[in-house]
Parts: structure tokens; sequence; C-alpha cells
């Protein structure tokens, strides 16, 4: 007993070694966490090292990770994000969706796959991975513009679509040969009865209860309840004749809009997480490598022709919504793969009959290899773009040949602050943002804000920059901040340049790059805001506003120090957290200890070093003999 015991544990270490061990290889190397957890099932699987004799087990346990994935997606869909994004997601999103769909189902019947079979296939393959499209347009700083956002808003669709996709394979799903299974109607009305009854409960039922929850400030509990939410769900859905998957995608969306969201949504990541990395594991383990080397030249064929295809099919729906040749291209390059949810697609097909294993094993590694294929498109793409691309903003105003005294780059939180002082002076202002929702809020306040990354000299030179009187870069992203300036001070020298910092290390950056000025966001806020606990712990208001004097003073005399030292040096100007006793105004005569131990603590003070520091800086009083 001991010895099988000793074996299960064995088999856990494997799994959590493997993941832990190829994930942070494949995410060094560019190629996306989804790709390592395939890695190493593949490794520890029946056909690598073999630990794990059966993927479906695991498989079986790690679904739990697609239906929370699944819940959490549901809480990102809120009714009112979907209508705002509601003409790029149901308008972009669905005709990239069916004119591929619809393509590669073709491919597939001209293939000889069965129709249905080849419109599993094809779907499967439509659906992009959103791990890794969103991982390189982060990396390409392309997730805000306007064409990062078009493709966002298709994944999202994509990632709505898998819902009704469960939906089709649960309806095509044959009937027991034996004629024993209950007929289509009943199934149905199970089916409307299980999402009637999930409306109802989350909608009078869910909130009320976490509010209990809630008072009741028991945090183990608010997460147990988190996971019964989205389980409870699912077996709703399950007894329902509906996937399991389906029933907490569907929880998720009716509770998207609930004060909880935020709540739900942290409880469930960390499970989402790990449970989602098995479930790619046991994708990996499935991966029969026997028939993928024994018809390696068809899977391989077929993975090109499939994503040639859609390329193609993206390409063109892209250039007849009017994209540019530039966003076309990278867009075919970024989401000509099959996704994650192809994985959860063919496995239900699988499970339901409607397509054979050997044929699963062959479309779940041609998922795969497009995935790695991914990376090297995008590399490719290199070659065949212009070096600049033009921009194609979609109703947004292009940053060119603007005319303002003053240019400020970043309308965010700090942006709109420091504009409304130049704005009550009369003083005209171009304001220039690269984030398309933000330039669209400040034009429902009047503001004419107009689309720039303040970090290419060629926006900057159409921003006017070359002629305005002062730039001010507000930016919230300290990288971004640093090139700018970098920029600016480079192509416009005479410029007077104020840059927002993001901490101490970012301000000292700033000033050896030559800016005119210079604050941390939070510094003055933070001295407000100390400034006002004096006051309400009763200071005189010119204490308080000698205190506030006197920091600043040691803060500027500090940076300067570290200036032309590093960042340790000046750190004796700082108040410690040991609060030590020290006059603001010098006293008219000096300090007689009472006793004897006010004496002895008054010379250790000496013998420390202490009072000889504080006198550079604040007069104290000098300690009796």
């Amino acid at each position: 007993m001991a010895v099988e015991q000793g074996s299960e544990l064995v088999k856990v270490v494997v799994l959590l070694g493997a993941g832990v061990l190829a994930v942070p290889i494949f995410k060094r190397l560019g190629l996306g966490s989804v790709l390592g957890y395939l890695a190493a099932g593949l490794a520890i699987g029946p056909f690598g090292l073999a630990f794990f004799s059966e993927a479906g087990t695991i498989l079986h346990i790690a679904e739990l990770g697609v239906v929370m994935f699944l819940f959490v997606i549901g809480l990102e869909m809120q009714p009112t994000r979907l209508w705002t994004l509601r003409r790029q997601i149901f308008g972009l999103g669905l005709l990239q969706v069916a004119v591929c769909g619809a393509l590669l189902t073709a491919l597939g019947v001209v293939g000889g796959l069965k129709p249905v079979v080849a419109f599993i296939a094809a779907m499967g393959f439509v659906l992009s991975s959103t791990a890794i499209v969103m991982q390189l347009l982060d990396e390409r700083g392309d997730t805000s513009t306007p064409r990062g956002q078009r493709m966002v808003s298709i994944l999202l669709l994509e990632d709505l679509a898998i819902v009704p996709l469960l939906a089709i394979v649960a309806f095509l799903t044959p009937a027991p040969a034996d004629g024993t299974g209950v007929s289509r109607w009943v199934a149905i009305g199970a089916a409307l009865v299980a999402v009637m009854g999930l409306v109802a409960v989350s909608r009078w039922l869910l909130n009320p209860l976490f509010r209990v929850l809630a008072k009741a400030k028991a945090r183990e509990v608010m997460t147990a309840a988190a996971l019964l939410v989205v389980l409870g769900a699912a077996l709703a859905m399950q007894w329902g004749g509906l996937s399991m998957a389906l029933g907490a995608f569907a929880a998720g969306v009716m509770l998207s809009e609930s004060t909880f969201r935020h709540q739900l949504e942290a409880d469930i990541e960390p499970f989402r997480g790990i449970l989602l990395g098995l479930f790619f594991m046991g994708v990996g383990m499935s991966l029969d490598l026997k028939l993928v080397m024994a018809d390696w030249p068809l899977i391989l064929g077929g993975v090109l022709a499939y994503m040639s295809l859609k390329a193609a099919g993206i390409y063109a729906v892209a250039r007849v919504t009017r994209s540019s040749h530039a966003d076309a291209l990278q867009r075919m390059a970024l989401m000509a793969q099959g996704g994650e949810f192809a994985f959860v697609l063919y496995s239900a097909a699988a499970a339901a009959g409607i397509v054979e294993a050997n044929v699963n094993a062959a479309l779940t590694a041609a998922i795969i290899i497009s995935m790695a294929l991914t990376p090297l498109a995008v590399f490719a793409l290199r070659w065949v773009t212009p070096a600049k691309a033009e921009q194609d903003m979609e109703g947004v105003e292009v940053a060119q040949g603007l005319k303002g005294s003053v240019l400020i780059i970043g309308f965010g939180r700090f942006g709109q602050i420091a504009s409304q002082a130049l704005l009550a002076r009369g003083i005209d202002i171009a304001i220039i943002e690269n984030d398309t929702d933000m330039i669209r809020a400040a034009a429902r306040f009047g503001f004419k804000v107009y689309y720039g990354d303040g970090t290419r000299l060629d926006v900057l030179h159409a921003s006017g920059a070359g002629h305005a009187r002062a730039i001010l870069v507000c930016v919230d992203k300290k990288e971004a901040t640093t090139c700018a300036v970098t920029l600016i001070k480079h192509a416009f020298p005479l410029t007077p340049v104020l840059a927002r910092a993001y901490d101490r290390q970012h301000a000292i950056e700033l000033m050896r790059l030559g800016v005119d000025y210079q604050l941390r966001e939070t510094l003055e806020s933070a001295l407000a805001f100390s400034a006002e606990a004096l006051r309400q712990l009763g200071v005189m208001e010119v204490d308080v506003a000698e205190v506030a004097e006197d920091i600043r003073r040691r803060d500027s005399e500090r940076l300067q120090l570290q200036m032309g030292g590093d960042i340790s040096a000046g750190i004796n100007l700082m108040h410690g957290g040991r609060w030590t006793p020290t006059p603001l105004t010098k006293p008219q005569r000096s300090a007689k200890a009472l006793n004897e131990e006010a004496a002895e603590a008054m010379e250790s003070q000496v013998e420390d070093g202490l009072a000889e520091s504080t006198a550079e800086s604040q007069n104290p009083v000098k300690p009796a003999a």
C-alpha cells in the first residue's frame, strides 16, 4: 500500500516538475507557455518517458481547467463591454470566422473527410491561439493600437464561438444504437430547463449569497463559494445534456456585472491556471508520436495547407474591411495557427464519437505544429512588410501637422490633470495618445486628442514637436517615457521637456538625459496626504508647511548626491524608520537633564553620532553636560 502511494506521489512530482522546467524554457525562447506545457506532457507521456500510460486520466481531471477558463472569459464578457465593441466583435470577428470556417471546411471535404468531421476540423483550426497572439501583441507593444484592438476583438469572438460549437457537438452526438437513449426533444427540453435555472439562480440568488458571505469575512468560504458556482453551473449543464464548459461560461456572463466579479476572478485564477496547464500537458501526452511519424508528410502538408488557406481568408477579410496591406499581413501572420480551444473541441468531438481516435490524434498534432510555426511566421513577416507601416485609425484622427504651443504626450490620469492649468490660461495645446479608447473617452468631454506614439520620431515630427514651446511627457510607462525623452532631447535639444517619473531611480535617469523638469508621480500627492495627516493630529499649519518644505529640500539634495554617486548616496538625509525627536526651529536655550537616566540617554546619543548628523541639517539642541 505504501509502495503504491509512493508511486502515485512520484507521478505528481514528475507532472509538476515537467511543467515547472518546460514552461520557463519555452517562454524564454519566445514560444509561449502553451507549447511548454504540450512539450512537457509529450516528454513524460506514454510516447515519451512513459511516466504515465494513459493520458485520458489526466485530461479527465484537467478538463476542469477549461471549465474555469471559460468561466473567467464569461466574467470578462460584460454586456456593456460587448456592446461597446459590437461592431468589431460581431462584425469583423464573425466575418473572419465565417469566411475561414467555410474555406477550411471545403478543404477538408476535398481532402476526403466526411462533411461533419471536416466542419469540426475546420472550426477547431479557425479558433486562433489567444495565449500566443496576446503574448506576441504585448511583446510588440501593439495591444492598445487600433490594429491590435481589432485582433483582440476577433479573439473575443473566437472565444465566444467555442460555446455554440460545443453545443453543436452535443447536438451531433450519435444516438445509442440500441435505442435506449432519450429523444432529441427531451434532451433539448432538459437543456432549456438547465439554462433557465442557471439564469434564475445567477440573477436572484448568487449576489445575495455573496453579500452574506462577504459580511462573514471568511476568505476561504468565499473561495469555496466561487468554486461551488463554477462547478455547480458546469454540473447543471452536464445534467441538461450540454457541456460543462458552456455552463461555466454562462455563469460567468451572468455574474459579469456583479460587484463581486473581481473577487470571483481572483479566487478562481490559481485553480484555473494550474488545471489549464494540466489540460495542455494531458493533450501533449495524448499526442501519438508513432502516428505522426508514420503520416508526417500528410500531417505536415495538411498543416501548411490549412495555415495558408486560413491566412488567405484573414488577409481577404482585412482588406475588405479597409485595413492596410501591412495590417492585413500582420494579422494573417499572427492568427494563421489553430489554438487552445481546438483541443477542447476535438476532445469533445472524440468523446461524442463524431471524430475517430486516429483522426483526433492527427488533428491535435496539426494544431500543435501550427502553434510552433507561428513565431517563425512572425519572424518571416519582417522580410515582406515595409519598414514603417502606415497607420489605419478607423475614425481616430492621427497626429499630423498639429499646431500647439505645448505638446502633451499621454492623456491618462496624469496628463488630464496636467493640462488643466494650461487650458485655464488659454494656452494652445496639442495632445497625442496611443490608447484609442482613451481618445474616444476624451472626445466626449470636448478634448481634441490625436492618435500617436510618442516613442516614434516620425510621430513627434508630425505632432509639431519641433515648433512646440514645451513638451510634457505624461505617459504611465517608464520605458516609454525614457524612450520619448531620449528622442526629444536628441532631435529637439532646445525644446524644454517636462517628464513624469515613475520612481526615484527613473527620476535620476531622466535627469541624466537632460530633462528640464521631472516629477515623480506620487511625490506631491503623498506629501499632501501626509500633511493632511499632521493636520488631523493637531499640528499647527506653519509647522506642517515647514515639515513639507524640509522633506522637499532633503529630497532635492539627495537626488543631487545620487546623480554623482549611486542610489544609496545621501541616505543620511532621510528621516529613518526610528524617529529621532528634532525641533523644527532652533531653541533659545540648551536642554537640561533632570535625572541620571536622562543624562545617560543624551550621552549615548552623542556617542552613536546621531546628534552630530542631525546637527548638520536641523540645528538640534546640544545635550547638557
